[in-house]
C-alpha cells in the first residue's frame, strides 16, 4: 500500500488530547496546507503532550531521515504560516508543537482577521468539517470538560456571591504575563462565507502568556496592556458576548467572547443541538429573588441561550440548558437576578493538570 503522509497525519492529529475528528474532509485540510515533506515532519511532532508543550528540532529530528537544519527550516516555516504552534523551552531552545483543537486549529487561519482566498476557502471546508457531531465528539469525549464560562462582572461584585479570582474576569486578565487580542474565528468564519448573522465586534478574542507571545511573534494578533483587556471586557458584556476560558484555576490560555450567531458552544446549546453539559463546563446557574422581581421579563430577551419564559409572575430557569454567564443581570430593574454555583466543585488547579486529566480520560475510553 502506498504511504499517504495526510492521511497519516490526520490520524496523528486525531489521537491528540484535544484530537482532530477523523473524517474526509480533515485529509482533504491537512493536504491543503501542507506538502509531503512538512506532512512527514509534522508526523514526527509528538501527539502525546498536552496543548502548547513544546519538543525542539532535535527531538523532532531524531526519527526522520532529513538533517537537521532542514527539519529546523520546516518546523520553523510551519509555524510561521499558523500551522505548528512554537515558543522557547525552558533551557533557551526553539520549540514547536502540534495546533490542537481549540488551541491553533482552526483558529489560526481567521485570528489574524484576513479575508484572503485561503482565510475564505478554509472557512468554507471548517463549516464543512466541524459540524454538531464533531463539535461534539471533540469536547464531549471526556467528562473533564476542556472550557468554562465566566460570569459577567455585574454577577460576581456583590455581597451576595462570594467568588475565587479564577472565576472573575478582571483577576484572569491581571494574572497574565502577556496579553493579547485576535478576531474571533467564528464570526470571521461566518463573515468570510458573507453568513454573518450579527454586528458582533470581531476584534475580542484574547491570549494569554505563552499563547499570546505565539500570536504576537507570528503577526496573527496584536499585544495590548491590562486597560485595554478590561475595556474589551466591557464591551463584550455591553454587546452580550459571553466569556469562555479555559476550564483551569490558574494558567488559563485565552477568553473567547461568544455568541449565539456564530461561535461553536453557545450557537448549539441555545438552537438545542448539542446539550451544554455535553462539551462544557457550567459552574453556576441563574436564580431569581421572588420578593425583588418586578416581572418585567427584560432578562429572558438577553439570555443568549433561550433558557428563560415568563411564568405567570416570574421568569422560569431551564436549568439544563442555562449556561451560567449572568447576562441576563444587566438589564435587571430590580436586582432581583442572582446566580448559584450548581455543586461544591472546583476546576483543575492548573492547566496543565486540566489537559492531563483529559488526555488520561480519553486513553480510558
Amino acid at each position: 500500500m502506498t504511504f499517504d503522509p495526510y492521511t497519516q497525519l490526520a490520524h496523528h492529529l486525531h489521537a491528540l488530547g484535544m484530537g482532530y475528528p477523523l473524517k474526509g474532509e480533515l485529509v482533504d485540510i491537512l493536504r491543503a496546507n501542507f506538502s509531503p515533506v512538512e506532512a512527514e515532519v509534522a508526523l514526527a511532532v509528538p501527539n502525546t503532550h498536552i496543548p502548547l508543550e513544546l519538543t525542539t528540532a532535535d527531538e523532532v529530528a531524531a526519527s526522520l531521515s532529513q538533517p537537521i537544519e532542514e527539519v529546523a527550516d520546516i518546523l520553523e516555516e510551519l509555524a510561521r504560516r499558523g500551522l505548528l504552534f512554537s515558543g522557547t523551552t525552558d533551557d533557551g531552545q526553539p520549540g514547536y508543537a502540534l495546533q490542537q483543537v481549540g488551541y491553533g486549529f482552526p483558529q489560526s487561519f481567521f485570528w489574524k482577521g484576513e479575508r484572503t482566498p485561503h482565510a475564505k476557502d478554509m472557512a468554507g471546508r471548517m463549516v464543512k468539517y466541524f459540524r454538531s457531531r464533531e463539535i461534539q465528539e471533540t469536547y464531549g469525549a471526556t467528562a473533564t470538560k476542556a472550557y468554562r464560562y465566566i460570569p459577567v462582572k455585574e454577577a460576581v461584585k456583590g455581597p451576595f456571591q462570594a467568588v475565587y479570582p479564577y472565576e472573575v474576569m478582571e483577576a484572569v486578565i491581571r494574572r497574565a504575563r502577556t496579553i493579547a487580542v485576535a478576531h474571533c474565528p467564528c464570526r470571521m468564519t461566518a463573515q468570510l462565507l458573507d453568513k454573518a448573522l450579527c454586528d458582533h465586534p470581531l476584534e475580542v478574542c484574547m491570549k494569554y502568556d505563552e499563547l499570546a507571545e505565539y500570536l504576537i511573534e507570528r503577526g496573527m494578533a496584536r499585544q495590548i496592556d491590562v486597560a485595554e483587556a478590561l475595556a474589551i471586557t466591557r464591551l463584550a458584556e455591553e454587546r452580550g458576548l459571553v466569556h469562555m476560558v479555559d476550564n483551569s484555576q490558574d494558567g488559563i490560555k485565552h477568553t473567547c467572547n461568544c455568541c449565539e450567531h456564530a461561535c461553536w458552544n453557545v450557537g448549539p446549546i441555545a438552537r438545542r443541538r448539542l446539550a451544554r453539559d455535553d462539551i462544557m463546563a457550567t459552574y453556576f446557574l441563574r436564580t431569581t429573588d421572588e420578593e425583588a422581581c418586578a416581572g418585567c421579563g427584560d432578562c429572558i430577551e438577553a439570555c443568549p441561550v433561550d433558557a428563560l419564559v415568563m411564568g405567570d409572575e416570574f421568569p422560569i430557569v431551564d436549568e439544563a440548558v442555562c449556561i451560567g454567564c449572568g447576562l441576563c443581570l444587566i438589564p435587571c430593574p430590580s436586582g432581583a437576578v442572582r446566580l448559584k454555583r450548581r455543586a461544591d466543585v472546583a476546576p483543575p488547579a492548573t492547566f496543565a493538570e486540566l489537559h492531563r486529566r483529559i488526555l488520561e480520560e480519553k486513553a480510558a475510553t
